[in-house]
């Protein structure tokens, strides 16, 4: 009798990992959505909503935590990390696409302002490379795929926020250009526990692969 585990694994080729061709790529880690010291904390606590509760407790307990975990073990593999950004350089936002100028301008999310700077915690360090995306996936404003294969990265893992936006339509975005995904589940994480966990049960289908970033560490040889 057919399961739905076994409809959402249908057709996914098997795969081996090959660290020497992985690359950690982290999306979106900035004040402005990323923080509860941000803007868009500062508007949900303003309009009297508790939904930033879920999301930035998941930041700060299982998002950032994990996300050093892996960083510090592609550190130590002489693996590339990739920060990806998003935001506009003018803060009018016109150098951005339309349906993305009034977020960009409400959050002060341009180059040079707080809100659109990497939080603290990850900040990028010597060697790591910083892209800034305009739009929701890295791939449609970004250099990013010359970037990998310039770097011989075939394999990706992915963690940042959020899970069900920029972190997903990146990571379909690789999948559909030959790229292994992996989703790191517990280092990824949005405003809505549902959509975070639509997100990992439907990216399995054709897409990629979901893992904990204990397995991920277990499967790169942590």
């Amino acid at each position: 009798m057919s399961t739905q585990a076994d409809y959402i694994r249908a057709y996914m080729p098997e795969r081996s990992i090959d660290a020497s061709r992985a690359a950690l790529v982290m999306i979106d880690m900035q004040y402005a959505t990323g923080s509860r010291q941000g803007a868009l904390a500062r508007k949900l606590q303003a309009e009297g909503s508790t939904v930033g509760e879920y999301r930035f407790n998941r930041i700060e307990q299982s998002v950032l935590p994990n996300t050093l975990r892996l960083r510090a073990h592609f550190t130590q593999m002489q693996r590339p990390v990739l920060h990806v950004t998003i935001g506009a350089a003018r803060p009018d936002a016109l150098d951005a696409p339309i349906h993305m100028r009034k977020l960009f301008v409400e959050f002060q999310n341009h180059v040079g302002s707080r809100q659109h700077e990497i939080v603290d915690e990850l900040k990028p360090l010597p060697g790591e490379h910083v892209l800034r995306k305009t739009t929701i996936g890295a791939f449609a404003s970004t250099g990013i795929d010359s970037l990998l294969r310039a770097l011989g990265c075939e394999q990706l893992y992915l963690t940042g926020v959020s899970t069900n936006m920029c972190v997903e339509t990146t990571a379909r975005e690789a999948a559909d250009r030959g790229y292994l995904v992996t989703l790191v589940e517990d280092a990824c994480g949005t405003t809505h526990e549902d959509l975070h966990q639509v997100t990992m049960r439907n990216f399995q289908r054709l897409f990629g692969r979901v893992r904990s970033c204990a397995d991920a560490l277990r499967e790169l040889g942590a």
